[in-house]
């Protein structure tokens, strides 16, 4: 149904009555109406109100043809508004061939007008920034705006003022370059595709993943951080995968070309011991940058995997991160810029992820600017076997982000667009996304024969001329520039090519360069042996009571539920009265006492507030006004800042967000935790290519704490394990901690060893379940105020002399194991608890080995199966004695499904670490 049909048969009269309606209760009348007059606002184009306008343009006396004239200035409006909500999909952005057809009927006659009209002059011209003109002039207007080689959508935007502040800015982006501006325009086009040319020659087939067929995008994003710099933005993070990342790495960020050359000679780096490097299109840079304007402005471009779209949620908690430490108060100094390649950002779900973050408390970076580096093509896949939308950037839509489509042949445009999504950016503090429509002149790689999968593509693609050549031609025909001028330029840059490339030839070694190094200066990265040593994390008990003191009392003058309140009151009695205290008081103290120190703390994953299982309650909630109290910021003394976030339904998203925040604030104890352990796995990604080797591929540190609830508890499959096993795969020399801990106090010491150290490492902890309020698993203040963290715990509980079965386990297990036991009155059992799985403390085990020296029967006792859990890790790192396994059979699921099943199973695994002959 057409909105505006009402205009036809409308009277004169009741526009102005129904207008004067709208001015003073705008609620009172139909929608349609209402947003027919909030969209266009007349009364700020009109010295006089839109009605008494078009009212005083035609004298009444004329009658019919008078009422006729002012149903054609609204029909024109329609035409206008068709314009701006559909003239996009008519827009010549694809630079190759014809788009697309999606015919929306824009011809005069859908609207009640006709040629017949095209010399009539309309009052409504003004809405578009036009005197009042002819409908012939005003659709010259319109389709130049809207239809050329660069076209907007917008109107399915809610927010009001941003469409008729898109509206009024995007209507006078016309605005002309100055001819200084054109050369530098022409410089970047040059550099960009003599960079590629220069490489193509002297490193034949080598993979680059050019830019060529999108090299306007070079002058483009270079215009934009000169603009940025003006605007006040003091840092810019950009993320991107591997399409055009040497070019954009060597003439944005500067890095110097002959670093780049030594990598593609696939020279061994600088002495770096530990350190596997990675390809040259997936290193990162950090640069400070000299702006024409005097302005000094920092660049980081992240590292990345191959993995196209993770980078996106990394770059966001890079820039949160920035944004809470050092931009508090103005957020939008730091930007980030994401580019994607179009099936990526159309395939990729965790683009969805990320998007859906862009406006929440925990997450929100104050708008990111998207660039879609589209080459229609995504490896050999056509378009329209990659999507089912209209375009790659639809996604753009769940946060009504507006977009605009360029075609990248267009340099000109291309810069426009970037510098129109920067002004939206910073007005608005929300996303905006720029689709740059190119090509790609080679294959996926340099290597690759497109003509296999796109011969039609490729024959268009082998005959059509560069950007640089189409834009030098204009500058050419204009004389803005000469043939000598475009010919110096080229030269100029080709012999710094030369000239780097010589120098690069003298060194040996390819440069090491660590990403964000100002933030790292005062940390070292260290080895396996740095890892295993004992640190002193112990909290003197005034500064633990005063902590208590605080955070198990409820604010007087508040009213909460009674749970909450007897929660809060039976953390009290344990920590003043019992000396008993449980996982959850254990985990508090230690953020509080950090929090004392002058770390932050920054906690973030699915109900993490309260936690899961409701044991944390980190935030409590007011009962009539759901106010959140936050009692670990109300310390006395505090010097950190404790932030904790419920986040979206994503594990991907999040964890990539988290590692980078972890990546920029090392002071900051930063925490992703699972709902359950084994949804981690949403996250894998993420797993394997950063936290796992991002300190190998790209030297960069991470203390990035993941919780993972772990624990058997008769719960199914998808709720029991967190697999465990497959971190214990992932690690190796000295990449990061695995631990699962079996009291509050170890837990605590855990938590401040990840702070208090002078290198950072990732910490998977796998955390327990039912131990959470398990009467065993606790600890006296004393553990706290006097204890370390213990890798190895030895058996209290029996006499050393006695034992002849010594069993190893980890977590929750021991609980289990301790019971049957007790049960069986089999004091010749001893249970060690292996806290930390990684580094493995093998030495400390040797020590337990030995504090049993009448032991024959070395156990390893798990409750996943035989193919789960650290078995095999034990098998393949642990050759002192040799261990009989206590586990049930190998299963392709972790669990069953059935209560029974499960009981009986792990009844099964208890009862082998007691019984050699089952």
């Amino acid at each position: 149904m057409d909105r505006y049909s009402f205009l036809n048969a409308a009277h004169t009269a009741f526009f102005a009555e129904l207008y004067d309606q709208y001015l003073e209760h705008p609620d009172s009348i139909e929608p349609s109406w209402r947003s027919f007059f909030q969209g266009f606002d007349f009364a700020n184009e009109f010295s006089d109100g839109p009605v008494e306008q078009l009212s005083k343009a035609y004298n009444t006396t004329e009658g019919v043809t008078n009422g006729g004239q002012i149903q054609k200035e609204f029909a024109v409006l329609k035409l206008i508004e068709a314009y701006r909500t559909h003239g996009h999909l008519l827009t010549k952005s694809n630079p190759l061939r014809d788009r697309k057809v999606h015919a929306p009927d824009l011809s005069l006659e859908k609207f009640g007008l006709s040629s017949a009209d095209l010399g009539t002059s309309f009052e409504v011209a003004k809405i578009i920034q036009l005197p009042t003109t002819t409908l012939s002039q005003i659709l010259e207007r319109l389709e130049k705006m809207y239809c050329s080689t660069l076209g907007i959508e917008y109107k399915y935007m809610a927010n009001e003022k941003a469409v008729e502040w898109i509206e009024k800015h995007y209507e006078t982006l016309e605005a002309k370059f100055d001819n200084e501006q054109k050369k530098e325009i022409l410089g970047k086009l040059i550099e960009a595709v003599s960079f590629e040319n220069f490489l193509n020659t002297k490193y034949v087939g080598q993979k680059r993943f050019s830019l060529e067929g999108l090299e306007a995008a070079i002058p483009a994003i270079d215009f934009l951080i000169e603009s940025a710099a003006e605007k006040g933005v003091k840092e810019i993070v950009v993320g991107m995968a591997h399409r055009g990342r040497l070019n954009i790495l060597a003439n944005v960020f500067k890095k110097p070309a002959q670093e780049i050359f030594s990598e593609f000679d696939g020279k061994d780096y600088d002495a770096v011991e530990g350190f596997d490097g990675d390809v040259k299109y997936h290193l990162g840079l950090s640069s400070t940058r000299k702006t024409k304007s005097g302005n000094d402005i920092h660049l980081d471009l992240t590292p990345n995997p191959s993995h196209l779209e993770t980078v996106g949620a990394v770059i966001e908690g890079i820039s949160r991160a920035k944004q809470d430490k050092k931009y508090k108060s103005s957020p939008s100094q730091v930007l980030p810029i994401a580019l994607h390649g179009d099936a990526a950002i159309s395939g990729q779900g965790i683009v969805y992820e990320i998007v859906q973050m862009a406006k929440l408390r925990g997450y929100k970076t104050e708008g990111t600017i998207h660039i879609v580096l589209n080459n229609q093509v995504g490896f050999t896949t056509n378009f329209e076997d990659g999507r089912s939308s209209t375009y790659s950037t639809d996604i753009a839509k769940v946060t009504s982000a507006p977009v605009l489509h360029v075609n990248a042949d267009d340099t000109e445009a291309a810069v426009r667009a970037l510098l129109f999504a920067l002004e939206y950016r910073m007005e608005f503090g929300t996303d905006v996304f720029v689709d740059l429509v190119g090509y790609r002149k080679y294959g996926h790689n340099e290597g690759d024969e497109p003509k296999f999968t796109q011969p039609i593509l490729y024959k268009l693609i082998s005959k059509h001329p560069n950007s640089r050549n189409i834009y030098s031609a204009r500058l050419l025909e204009d004389k803005v520039v000469d043939e000598s001028y475009v010919g110096t330029l080229e030269k100029q840059y080709k012999d710094a090519l030369e000239v780097c490339l010589e120098e690069s030839r003298k060194n040996e070694f390819a440069k090491i360069r660590t990403f964000m190094q100002e933030e790292w200066e005062d940390y070292r990265i260290v080895a396996e042996d740095e890892m295993l040593k004992t640190y002193d994390t112990k909290v003197s008990k005034e500064k633990l009571t005063a902590i208590a003191e605080v955070i198990t009392k409820v604010p007087e003058g508040k009213k909460f539920i009674s749970k909450v309140k007897r929660l809060i009151g039976d953390r009290n009695t344990m920590f003043f009265e019992k000396d008993k205290l449980d996982w959850a008081m254990g985990e508090l103290l230690a953020y509080g006492s950090l929090l004392v120190d002058g770390y932050d703390v920054r906690i973030s994953g699915q109900d993490v507030e309260r936690g899961t299982f409701s044991h944390r309650h980190a935030v409590i909630k007011t009962e009539d006004t759901e106010e959140s109290v936050i009692l670990l910021n109300q310390l006395k003394d505090q010097k950190g800042t404790f932030d904790i976030y419920n986040s979206l339904l994503s594990e991907y998203a999040v964890v990539g967000f988290e590692y980078g925040y972890a990546l920029t604030s090392p002071k900051t104890l930063t925490i992703w935790e699972a709902q359950f352990g084994d949804f981690s796995n949403g996250a894998q990604i993420m797993l394997d290519q950063y936290i796992s080797a991002a300190e190998d591929k790209w030297t960069n540190q991470n203390g990035l704490v993941m919780l993972l609830p772990h624990g058997y508890e008769n719960q199914g499959a998808e709720h029991s394990s967190a697999r465990l096993e497959r971190y214990l795969q992932l690690c190796a020399e000295h990449n990061m901690y695995i631990a699962n801990c079996t009291t509050p106090a170890n837990f605590f010491h855990l938590l401040r060893r990840q702070m208090i150290t002078d290198f950072r490492k990732p910490l998977i902890v796998f955390t327990p379940k039912s131990l959470l309020r398990h009467p065993l698993a606790v600890s006296s203040v004393s553990e706290f105020s006097e204890g370390e963290f213990e890798q190895v715990i030895l058996d209290p509980n029996v006499k050393a002399e006695e034992v002849k079965s010594l069993v190893f386990c980890s977590g929750k297990f021991y609980y289990d194991l301790i019971a049957e036991r007790e049960e069986l009155g089999r004091n010749d059992v001893a249970v060690v608890r292996v806290e930390q799985l990684f580094p493995l403390p093998v030495d400390k085990m040797k020590e337990a080995i030995a504090a049993y020296p009448n032991a024959d029967d070395y156990v390893w006792a798990q409750e996943e199966p035989k193919n789960m859990g650290a078995y095999g890790f034990m098998l393949m790192n642990f050759h002192e004695v040799p261990f009989r396994l206590a586990a049930t059979k190998a299963y392709s699921a972790p669990a069953s499904g059935s209560s029974v099943r499960s009981k009986k199973r792990h009844a099964y695994a208890v009862a082998k670490v007691f019984d050699k002959n089952l």
